[in-house]
């Protein structure tokens, strides 16, 4: 029997999650028919793909074990390097001793990874008609819209769709991709992680549980773990966790946050006593809690994901940028890291909020968007516990203030506007975070943009039109309805002039007769002649009650106004 207490799911969209990898040329790439059609997903993530981005620039490093990293850790590697026994967050130093022959790229400066996102989300939002391709991150996009046919035939046609992208998204630009295909985002997400690298996984029906059959979304829910189910990050995972064990589950110790040793699944979790939206909403919620959290959870463990694909954005919502630490606790080492942070931060609002102004010979760069708002934030380590241990913390702190107009300057040089931006902006906010003068320990520091207002422009999502570019532009955007009349003369000059208005079409008699009949002047009310607004409007007429002169066709309606009553 179908579960009554399921939440609906809405299949009658079709998502399309792509993930891209840097292609490999040691033989074709193979695809197990995906879908397409409705709503299309894209999404290059950490898995591999600061690693694609390095070998599509340098291909010979696609054959040999690739690590990137950042401070001491493997924030990602490529398939080589993990069959030889490597992983992601791993230290360097282990890294090295599994692997002496790995090579090792600094992956700190992330301009070469946004700019490969961007460029691959160019390419994705460029396929799709109905304008639909939100990015969901620094590495994520969706783009989609809706189709007709049956849950079952849009599955087949999104799969076709989404071998066309990926063979024209290799042949472009050199990445492959690993694509998943299901009815929703989240089941898309997943799905595509079954079958990795260069591959299309589709989940193909039953969706809904019948009399002899169940649901392929749940059986294919409950196999994964509760951490791994996109919107129910580590904060909820381990609440959840701790209800189904009746204690704090265990996570992993060490330099990097994140990791569980207690496995709780999907299906551990729907099946436990009394599970439902209630009582994960007992068990989640609190103050500060998401309104409703628990049907929302609910739904995700069920395979529920109602959230559609957003519409496409010229520019970001916000750009953050940040870096984490060992320990940062004096004021000279937190200005050295500020200043490094914001000349980052101008560097990629250059990159994401400008474009090329051919039009102005003075500046040529315009911007596409101005943030109104700067934030700071910081993540404290909190102080040593009397048995000597650290309670583990992912909370941030914060600071929002006005961004400062200085920072638009595109004349200035971004060093010079980087030292002014901490000077008088950043430093007096981060006192006010932190009045002590010493000792914080701070284990990450982020400098963010916020609530971009598009600047005017001829888009619909610009604030406004462009005035100064309209009136640049109207000369040629009006050519096709200017008038222009030919001055006549009867000397010999004049006439050569009005020959030379005439069209290449007429034959020379037509030519010579215009020419004579030019130099006879036009008599005033002839039909040679403009017809005068009078003519045009008809004859006027003279009210007799109020005396006033009116075009012919307005008379009678105005006899009739007078006609009504005081």
């Amino acid at each position: 029997m179908p579960d009554e207490r399921a939440p609906k799911r809405d299949d009658s969209r079709i998502i399309i999650h792509f993930v891209s990898h840097a292609a490999l040329t040691c033989g074709p790439s193979s695809a197990d028919l995906v879908n397409t059609g409705a709503n299309l997903r894209h999404a290059q993530d950490y898995d591999c793909f600061y690693a694609s981005v390095v070998e599509a620039e340098n291909p010979a490093l696609k054959f040999v074990p690739l690590a990137i990293q950042q401070k001491q850790i493997v924030v990602t590697c490529n398939y080589e390097a993990r069959r030889r026994g490597l992983y992601k967050l791993q230290l360097i130093s282990e890294a090295k001793r599994v692997c002496p022959d790995i090579v090792i790229v600094l992956g700190e400066n992330l301009t070469r990874f946004r700019d490969a996102s961007k460029m691959l989300y160019g390419f994705l939002r460029a396929q799709v008609w109905s304008d639909k391709a939100e990015r969901l991150g620094f590495d994520e996009v969706s783009v989609g819209g809706l189709i007709g046919f049956r849950c079952s035939q849009r599955l087949v046609l999104g799969s076709h769709l989404a071998k066309h992208l990926r063979h024209r998204l290799e042949a472009e630009s050199g990445y492959t991709a690993t694509v998943g295909i299901s009815t929703n985002k989240l089941l898309a997400k997943l799905v595509g992680n079954v079958n990795k690298p260069q591959n299309q996984t589709t989940l193909v029906p039953p969706y809904q549980p019948g009399v002899l059959e169940d649901s392929n979304v749940i059986s294919f829910m409950d196999g994964h773990d509760i951490g791994k189910v996109p919107g129910i990050g580590f904060k909820l995972s381990q609440k959840i966790r701790a209800h189904l064990l009746g204690r704090q589950p265990a996570f992993q110790q060490g330099l990097v946050y994140g990791g569980t040793k207690e496995k709780v699944s999907v299906r551990d979790v729907r099946l436990s006593a009394g599970m439902g939206p209630n009582l994960l909403q007992e068990v989640l919620g609190g103050p500060g809690s998401e309104k409703g959290i628990g049907g929302r959870v609910w739904g995700l463990l069920n395979g529920v994901d109602g959230s559609e694909v957003g519409k496409a954005k010229s520019v970001p919502s916000q750009i953050s940028i940040e870096d984490s630490y060992i320990r940062l606790d004096t004021i000279e080492e937190v200005r050295k890291q500020l200043l490094t942070l914001s000349r980052r931060l101008i560097e990629r609002m250059h990159i994401d909020l400008t474009e090329e102004d051919e039009e102005v010979a003075e500046q040529l760069r315009r911007w596409l968007a101005h943030p109104r708002t700067l934030r700071l934030s910081t993540r404290p380590r909190p102080p040593l516990n009397a048995d000597g241990t650290r309670s583990r913390t992912f909370k941030r702190i914060s600071r929002s203030c006005p961004t400062p107009s200085f920072i638009f300057s595109l004349s200035e040089n971004i060093d010079s506007l980087a030292e002014k931006l901490v000077t008088e902006t950043i430093m007096p906010s981060f006192r006010k975070l932190h009045p002590e003068k010493s000792g914080w320990n701070l284990s990450l520091v982020n400098i963010a943009v916020a609530n971009m207002v598009e600047t005017a422009s001829e888009t619909v999502t610009g604030r406004g039109r462009d005035i100064g570019r309209m009136f640049r532009n109207q000369e040629e955007v009006l050519k096709d309805w200017q008038v222009t009349t030919d001055s006549t003369s009867s000397d010999e000059e004049g006439a050569e002039t009005n020959e030379g208005c005439i069209s290449p079409a007429l034959e020379e008699s037509s030519v010579a007769h215009i020419s004579d009949e030019a130099e006879k002047p036009i008599e005033a009310g002839s039909e040679a002649g403009w017809e005068s607004d009078e003519d045009e409007r008809g004859s006027s007429q003279r009210c007799d009650t109020c005396n006033a002169v009116l075009p012919a066709f307005a008379m009678a309606a105005h006899k009739r106004f007078h006609l009504i009553p005081d």
